[in-house]
């Protein structure tokens, strides 16, 4: 039998704002269902620093409240479906990796690793596969959002992390530990997550109708008429419709057979699937914006009257809950579903403003942007850093003109933009910056919010922008399997080599350093933790040749190769 040492360096994050290095936290044991990993590599996100500021009030730190299975019966070791919920629910509490609550985690959702140990009954994997790992697991929601590999489980910024079968096997049996080649560099695999969010950010599908059984709520402001419900009314088909106020001649009989009960507004219970509003109170829509169930749809309908100021939306559940604004300044609820884009790729002739687009994230936005092959696409990538700038520039321009789409790259405090942009992706989650974003939408733009805002954060967003330009307001979290392979068919097939994203390199020592580094925004890149590298600081690429000369002179033209990783690695 293999053995393993007893402890390992590992980086927690113990409280608010609490991040350390614990030089001898328990290598843990492989029970039945269990999988130990050996961390290659695992990159830092924004959404580290999140977690340690928020701690227990991140959406995806709070205990698990539900556990999601497949009601058939699974072939494979997922949660057992004739459990009750307080069995499931024990049953992910005594997984040894889970840490939802107030218990120390380490952080950590970019990873790549190997199997090396697994339980006796684990049936999917096998010791010696290398894995990508997808940390999102949304069969296993939160309060507020859903587990994860890196925030309620024990993630990979340690030498060996452990897992659970039942956990990172779908109800669906899809496996969210991909199996990946030898062939790309650990750094390349462990990127192919955050390029992922970005992928996702692009090919989430957006609903455009009525949600199937769900709950539409239909609101009508005095003075007002119900028009144009009856087609998204027949092409969804909810499963309750509640009416607050005189519909008029509303008559959805031919086309839905349920109850439409009246109610008053401040009577109302629970969440909505779709909230149609016909009126233009910004009072009403702040309150009925607060009324939206996850993947809910606001439907706002102003009749010719224009809202009086702007409205406070929740951009922290436009990111986590996708929930979604849309409207119209005509008198038909028909005309704010149509406005609905069947996702929010890039379109022919798309002029595209990238915020914040010398960070790490928007260094991705920018080289997906250059790429795409969409045709007549152009780009204006912003930031506030000049010095960041340029490096984004350096990465991003040859792209940008192999591809034909014309770049710009500028400093937006000295170089303002004009609206009139099509599409308008926002890397800082300043609620002031997604306002100016809304601002800078012409007609039928796109607004992606990417920048993961706090649920709870306010932003004053222009809703007769919404209503009269057709503005689309949109955001994602996380990625999806889907997203992962997709990225990673491009990384192994040659065609995307995630490392243009790389910054800097470092060990568990470097780890609180790299944190700081992203969330003060100094870095021009993705940091890459090495877990087996102890005690190695962060250095920065363009820092390697007077630090690390011969890990340096492994590298291509500034840019990290296997043979520098190997490099990096042999110093362990």
């Amino acid at each position: 039998m293999t053995e393993f040492p007893a402890t390992q360096p590992a980086v927690q994050i113990v409280g608010p704002d609490q991040v350390v290095v614990n030089p001898a936290l328990p290598v843990p044991r492989v029970g039945p269902h269990e999988i130990l990993l050996r961390m290659e590599a695992c990159g830092i996100c924004f959404s580290d620093t999140k977690l340690a500021h928020a701690w227990t009030a991140h959406p995806r730190k709070s205990p698990v409240v539900a556990v999601v299975v497949d009601p058939n019966g699974a072939s494979h070791r997922a949660f057992d479906p004739t459990l009750s919920e307080a069995d499931l629910l024990a049953e992910v509490e005594a997984i040894a990796s889970y840490r939802g609550g107030e218990a120390p985690v380490v952080p950590g959702h970019e990873p790549v690793a190997r199997i090396v140990a697994i339980g006796s009954a684990v049936e999917r994997h096998a010791v010696g596969e290398r894995v990508l790992v997808q940390t999102d697991y949304r069969h296993l929601p939160t309060a507020a959002s859903n587990a994860a590999f890196g925030y309620t489980f024990d993630g990979g910024l340690e030498q060996y992390a452990l897992v659970d079968e039942r956990v990172v096997v779908s109800p669906e049996g899809e496996r969210f530990l991909i199996p990946v080649s030898d062939g790309p560099t650990a750094s390349a695999v462990a990127l192919v997550e955050p390029w992922a969010c970005v992928e996702a950010a692009y090919a989430w599908g957006e609903r455009q109708v009525v949600r199937a059984d769900g709950r539409l709520l239909v609101v009508v402001d005095s003075g007002r008429r119900a028009l144009g419900l009856e087609g998204p009314v027949e092409a969804g088909q909810p499963a309750s419709i509640t009416i607050v106020g005189d519909p008029g001649e509303l008559d959805l009989s031919e086309v839905w057979t349920g109850v439409a009960n009246s109610a008053a507004l401040d009577g109302l219970d629970g969440l909505y699937d779709d909230i149609v509003y016909f009126g233009s109170s910004a009072d009403t829509i702040e309150q009925l914006g607060g009324r939206l169930e996850k993947n809910g749809l606001l439907n706002v309908v102003l009749g010719g009257q224009p809202v009086s100021r702007p409205v406070a939306v929740d951009a922290g559940r436009v990111h986590y809950d996708l929930i979604r604004f849309v409207g119209t300044a005509g008198d038909s609820a028909a005309d704010g579903y149509s406005r609905i884009p069947e996702c929010c790729e890039l379109r022919p002739g798309d002029k595209v403003a990238i915020i914040g687009a010398a960070g790490p994230m928007g260094l991705m936005h920018a080289m997906r942007t250059a790429v795409a092959g969409v045709p007549g696409v152009s780009m204006d990538a912003v930031d506030v850093d000049d010095a960041r700038l340029a490096h984004l520039a350096q990465t991003v321009a040859p792209f940008a003109e192999r591809h034909g789409v014309p770049a710009s790259f500028r400093n937006s405090s000295a170089e303002p933009l004009a609206p009139g942009y099509s599409y308008v992706s926002l890397m800082v989650p300043a609620p002031a910056l997604l306002a100016q974003a809304v601002d800078l939408a012409g007609p039928g733009g796109i607004v992606n919010a990417f920048a993961g805002f706090a649920v709870g954060t306010k932003a004053p967003i222009d809703f007769n922008a919404v209503a009269e330009r057709g503005v689309y307001l949109v955001g994602t979290s996380g990625s999806r399997i889907q997203d992962m392979k997709t990225m990673l068919a491009k990384v192994e097939g040659g065609t995307l080599d995630t490392n243009v994203s790389l910054d800097a390199v470092c060990g568990i020592a470097g780890v609180p350093d790299a944190i700081a580094a992203v969330r003060e925004r100094t870095s021009g890149g993705k940091i890459m933790v090495y877990p087996a590298l102890a005690d190695l600081p962060m250095i920065r690429l363009a820092d390697l040749p007077d630090k690390l000369p011969e890990v340096a002179a492994r590298m291509d033209g500034g840019r990290w190769t296997k043979a520098a990783e190997k490099a990096l690695l042999a110093l362990a």
